[in-house]
């Protein structure tokens, strides 16, 4: 190998490694005061945890649905019994019995299902819950149109593959629909598309960490002329790295150290956060291609879904990330929430992007708040405290 291919291995390696993870937070936001979590809720949410099993494994019920242009889409449901839904229903209302409430959980760009870890184990035995993998990350299919004829991914269609996914899943009943970051954006472009299906169906609304448009204007913590610098050469790097994956990925594993660090920065505030859950996010982000990440860059920075927010209106809405988050400015939540004046707006000190592992008993407690105005869950219902992922010791 020459001198200069190698050189070229070793730089790419890095910028896939930088790249890649500044591609995580595609969106992130704002919202709450930070809760005290004293000695005894501590020892109880790591109890609780331990019995839940390692982070990322809880599994539900698999399903599949089938996007518009043919790309496998994996969801998993937590019924509230274990019969069949619609057998429960006959059983205990009779053949014309209302389906229960639904709760779908749709993730971050580089992420998958499985940051919702936390939550889900909090609302289990509560409330019907689906978690989906996005196309070309987790457990679903690479997008059949980037896949076979090389189109760059859209918001509109993801927004379209949510559709597929309830309409699989869940067919009948209302509807609650939370979304984290690039999540937001497609439960923004499900509404901006399927104005009839939020007004007919949806109860409820959570945009966690999310934007409604003007991403091309985030900074990432970087000085101005850095910025501008990225954004020059960005969306050229991003299709170069993404037509050497292999490569790419080869040095991605060389430089994991470097990585990880550069995930927790991007992805937590907080110092004490648990090193497994550092580690737990880190394999969700190394676990999506280098070329998955260039195939989605582009719809970044053309998405504005600021006028499909007006869908929500009169709705029960929260809109809740990291006042810390360096990936997208907590101005963007702000925003929706000037949008939607009767959105509760949660801004929580001390966290980043990823606020939903970062600090879950708090995101679990607003949607234990949503899930209850949103007529989900009865006001007595108790949703499981699961939820400290800090390693500090109260005093």
């Amino acid at each position: 190998m020459s001198e200069a291919g190698g050189g070229w291995r070793r730089a790419t390696g890095v910028a896939g490694v930088a790249l890649g993870v500044l591609a995580t937070g595609a969106a992130a936001g704002v919202a709450i005061e930070r809760m005290t979590v004293g000695r005894g809720m501590r020892k109880k949410a790591r109890l609780a945890l331990d019995s839940a099993g390692p982070y990322g494994a809880l599994r539900g019920t698999p399903g599949k649905a089938y996007a518009d242009d043919g790309t496998e889409l994996y969801y998993e449901a937590d019924d509230l019994d274990p019969a069949p839904a619609p057998e429960r229903r006959r059983r205990l209302f009779g053949r014309r019995a209302p389906a229960p409430v639904t709760v779908v959980f749709s993730h971050g760009y580089c992420l998958n299902q499985d940051c919702w870890h936390f939550q889900r184990a909090a609302l289990r035995g509560v409330v019907r819950t689906v978690y989906w993998d996005q196309r070309s990350h987790g457990r679903s299919a690479r997008g059949a149109a980037q896949l076979e004829r090389g189109e760059p991914v859209s918001i509109e269609q993801l927004g379209r593959d949510l559709k597929a996914v309830i309409d699989a899943a869940a067919p009948e009943g209302p509807l609650v629909l939370v979304g984290h970051s690039m999540g937001g954006m497609t439960v923004m472009a499900l509404a901006d598309q399927y104005p009839e299906l939020i007004a007919e169906r949806v109860v409820g609304v959570a945009l966690v960490g999310t934007s409604p448009g003007r991403l091309g204007e985030v900074n990432f913590g970087l000085p101005v002329a850095g910025v501008n610098a990225v954004r020059r050469v960005l969306p050229g790097v991003l299709k170069a790295l993404g037509q050497r994956a292999e490569l790419v990925e080869k040095g991605r594993r060389a430089t994991a150290d470097l990585f990880a660090g550069i995930i927790k920065r991007y992805s937590f505030a907080s110092r004490d956060v648990d090193p497994a859950v550092a580690r737990f996010a880190e394999r969700m982000i190394e676990g999506t291609p280098i070329d998955v990440v260039a195939e989605y860059y582009p719809a970044f920075d053309a998405h504005d879904k600021t006028e499909a927010l007006a869908r929500f209106a009169g709705l029960p809405v929260l809109v809740l990330a990291g006042v810390d988050d360096l990936v997208t400015p907590s101005e963007h939540s702000e925003e929706i929430a000037g949008l939607l004046p009767e959105a509760e707006l949660v801004l929580v000190p001390d966290a980043g992007h990823l606020v939903m592992l970062e600090h879950p008993e708090v995101v679990i407690d607003r949607l234990a708040d949503l899930l209850t105005r949103a007529g989900a869950v009865p006001a007595g219902a108790t949703v499981k405290g699961y939820g400290s992922s800090s390693t500090a010791r109260p005093g």
